[in-house]
């Protein structure tokens, strides 16, 4: 395990207490964590179920709505094909959306201490109209998933959205917002928790969550996501890491809040692969 990041740890701390955003556990949303999830591999297609009731009993969607970050977020959710290798068409209506999103988190606080941050490093544009140009290259750019193949992915549709690989495996999908609203369609069964070592089980107020979910007919054994934050905090997060880093899997070790989380950023060429946090002491680390 590599050394905890000081330096960024007091960053993404300052970046927790900016996020006005957030919403609280317990007044704006409830989760209902149930039992402890059994063992399975990617890819299973039935496992134990842990978990006969949704992981989100609720969620204050006017809330949601009415913040403009999450509103603009939302947005960009149905602009995907979930399958890989299936080329996505991006439409000029979702350019806009792309761009409304980007504005909208561009305006917090919490981005822009991230930029800030950033230009003190020399790794981003001082104008804002270029840095978010940067942002739509590294998040929203096109991308094959395997060589030579039509573009078919993006970091955002990745790490926010979710893919699936030949119906075989569920790719990505770390985003609180997209679970809750993919579970109330009935898309995603979640099928309990998996516990941190030294904590037998998660409390229904914890803002990092390691769980399992089926969605599209696979099974996700272990995926880990923030719950709660709102998505210029995640966006922050991995976009400082993917431009500090210069090697393809990113591992920064970092405590939020109460939280030991392994921050993983994967570069695909210029673009994110993937991002996501991994609770520490979790039994699959």
């Amino acid at each position: 395990r590599k050394a905890l990041n000081h330096e960024l740890s007091k960053l993404f701390n300052e970046m927790w207490d900016m996020d006005v955003n957030r919403l609280t556990p317990g007044k704006d949303y409830t989760i209902d964590l149930q039992g402890k999830a059994g063992a399975a591999q990617q890819g299973d297609s039935a496992v134990q179920d842990s978990a006969a009731r949704h992981l989100f009993h609720n969620v204050n969607e006017e809330r949601l709505k009415s913040i403009k970050t999450f509103a603009t977020f939302i947005s960009l959710l149905d602009n995907y094909e979930a399958s890989t290798g299936v080329a996505e068409v991006v439409t000029p209506e979702e350019i806009v959306e792309n761009n409304c999103f980007l504005d909208s988190i561009l305006a917090t606080e919490v981005m822009k201490l991230a930029h800030e941050y950033l230009l003190k490093k020399n790794l981003a544009k001082p104008n804002l109209a270029d840095f978010k140009y940067q942002l739509y290259d590294i998040w929203f750019q096109l991308y094959a998933r395997k060589e030579g193949d039509r573009p078919d992915s993006c970091g955002f549709e990745h790490v926010f959205v979710g893919e699936t690989r030949r119906g075989k495996q569920i790719l990505g999908l770390h985003n609180w917002v997209q679970f809750y609203l993919q579970e109330k369609r009935n898309q995603i069964d979640y099928k309990g928790y998996v516990a941190r070592k030294n904590k037998t089980r998660p409390d229904k107020d914890d803002q990092v969550l390691s769980i399992q979910f089926s969605w599209k007919g696979s099974v996700k054994p272990i995926g880990s996501t923030f719950i709660g934050v709102s998505p210029e905090f995640e966006f922050a997060l991995y976009t400082v890491i993917f431009l500090l880093a210069e090697e393809r899997v990113t591992r920064e070790t970092v405590k939020i809040e109460e939280y030991e989380l392994q921050m993983v950023v994967c570069r695909h060429g210029h673009h994110i692969g993937t991002a996501y946090p991994v609770l520490l002491g979790t039994s699959s680390e």
